[in-house]
Formats: structure tokens, C-alpha cells, sequence
């Protein structure tokens, strides 16, 4: 049997792609509703993930104010807009497609995603960005055994893990808490969120020889169902780490999409 493999499906999808959302989107602001569709489109405006476009009749509890500036998206260019909803304005907060973009999205609306307080798919909430109808991730349960190093130090040494599988992004090892030195380790106050698997409930650091190895081990307590076996377990970033399955050291993975230059952000 050969080692454990490091390559992984890529991102695929084109920039300026376009297909129809078949949920039902909303986005509101301080409680209100700014838009409610469904009738949405998805448009790539770089090959990781979508962003949703949304007829402008859909507006609902909200006005759109042309900020008299044009701007080239990843897709095309777009008028950027501000937002008023009741007496609030939320400056620049989104964009209406121009002539030049793909020919579907055509004055429709693309929001800034932090200009939206929450986003809904159906009843659900979604984090970060889209989810894109092209990425698969699966959480599986696995015997072979991780260990983690940092300048020679044994951060982790585990029989077991389990192993996600995300499209676009190297496997992560997650480990069962038992398995892993926390008196070596600095808890931190950072956070992120994942469209697919939620927000995390813990970051944690190395303060090793060659210095601090920031967020480089993190966890989801409470995950979305869909990846709900890494409930409770942590996985370290396999880009800042010396990760060994099954005895074999990977390779460290270089130029991840959506993942930071640094470990103070990104995607586990």
C-alpha cells in the first residue's frame, strides 16, 4: 500500500460562470428584510466559490443609492450602490451588474457579504460566503494514525483520526483531544467561520524555539450536521506543521485557496 495521498480535486469552476439557486435566499439588516428571493443566481467571481445575485424587485424593506461609482468585480464590472434600510445607511454595500458581466446577471444585485448582518438559506443560516453547489465535504472516520511536530516538539500523537475531505483543500486530520499536548499549547481568542462546517470554538498556538506559531490548531464543538463526526476534536494547519499518517511525513501544502499566508484566518 502505497503513502497517504496529498493531492485533491481542484477548484474548477470559471470566472464569470452562472446557475440558478434553487433555494430560497434572504439577507437582513438589524432584523429587517432587505431582500427576499427565489429566484437568486450564483456568479464566480473566482473559481472557489459563488456569490449570489438578486433581482432588484426582490428588495424588500430596503432602497438601493447609486453611490455614482463603477467598479470591476472578478465577473464584470458593477455600479456600487449604498443601502438604506429604515433610517440606517450602510455605505457601499453593494453592486448592481453593468453591461460587460455576464449577460444573466444584468441588474441584479450582488451584496456585500458584511453588509448583511444575516444571511438565510431557506431557515438556515450561512457563514462566510456561499456555499458552492460544485464543493463536496465529507468527514470520515479512519485508522491511520497522525502525529504533530513543530521544531521536533510532539504536539499531537494520535491512533487514529478523522480525516475531511473539503474540494479545493489539502485533507485535514482531526484528532481526538486525548491524543494532543494542550499544556504545550496557548489558547487564543481568535475565531472563524465556515460555510460548510460552521464557526470554530477554539484556536490555540505554539510558543516553540524559532518562536510563536500562531492559530495553528483549531476546533468545531458544535458543527453543522453535515460534518458533525469532528464535533469535540481538533485538526492542526497542515501548511504550519510537520504532519506525519501513518508514519510518513507529508509535504507541507503551499498556495491553498483560502487559506491566509499566516494562520490567523482562513478556512480548516
Amino acid at each position: 500500500m502505497g503513502g497517504e495521498s496529498v493531492l485533491h480535486p481542484s477548484l474548477i469552476v470559471p470566472v464569470g460562470h452562472v446557475e440558478p439557486v434553487p433555494r430560497r435566499v434572504r439577507g437582513l439588516v438589524d432584523g429587517h428584510v432587505v431582500f427576499d428571493t427565489r429566484r437568486a443566481l450564483y456568479v464566480w467571481e473566482w473559481p472557489g466559490y459563488p456569490q449570489y445575485c438578486v433581482p432588484r424587485d426582490d428588495l424588500a424593506e430596503a432602497w438601493l443609492l447609486d453611490d455614482d461609482r463603477t467598479e470591476r468585480l472578478g465577473a464584470g464590472p458593477a455600479r456600487r450602490h449604498s443601502l438604506r434600510v429604515r433610517d440606517a445607511v450602510r455605505e457601499g454595500a453593494g453592486w448592481v451588474w453593468q453591461d460587460g458581466a455576464p449577460e444573466a446577471v444584468l441588474g441584479m444585485v450582488r451584496f456585500r457579504w458584511t453588509a448583511l448582518d444575516t444571511w438565510l438559506e431557506e431557515d438556515e443560516p450561512v457563514y462566510v460566503h456561499p456555499r458552492s453547489p460544485y464543493a463536496r465535504v465529507d468527514a470520515l472516520r479512519s485508522s491511520s494514525s497522525v502525529r504533530v511536530e513543530i521544531d521536533g516538539v510532539v504536539l499531537a500523537d494520535a491512533p487514529h483520526c478523522v480525516k475531511l475531505f473539503e474540494t479545493g483543500l489539502p485533507t485535514r486530520y482531526y484528532l481526538d483531544r486525548a491524543h494532543i499536548s494542550w499544556p504545550l499549547l496557548r489558547r487564543t481568542d481568535h475565531v472563524t467561520q465556515c460555510p460548510y462546517k460552521g464557526t470554530t470554538s477554539g484556536y490555540w498556538s505554539f510558543d516553540g524555539g524559532t518562536g510563536p506559531h500562531e492559530n495553528i490548531l483549531w476546533a468545531y464543538d458544535f458543527p453543522t450536521v453535515q460534518v458533525s463526526r469532528v464535533a469535540g476534536l481538533a485538526a492542526f494547519y497542515n501548511e504550519y506543521v510537520d504532519l506525519y499518517v501513518d508514519g510518513a511525513l507529508l509535504p507541507r501544502p503551499t498556495g491553498t485557496p483560502g487559506v491566509p499566508a499566516r494562520p490567523d484566518g482562513g478556512r480548516g
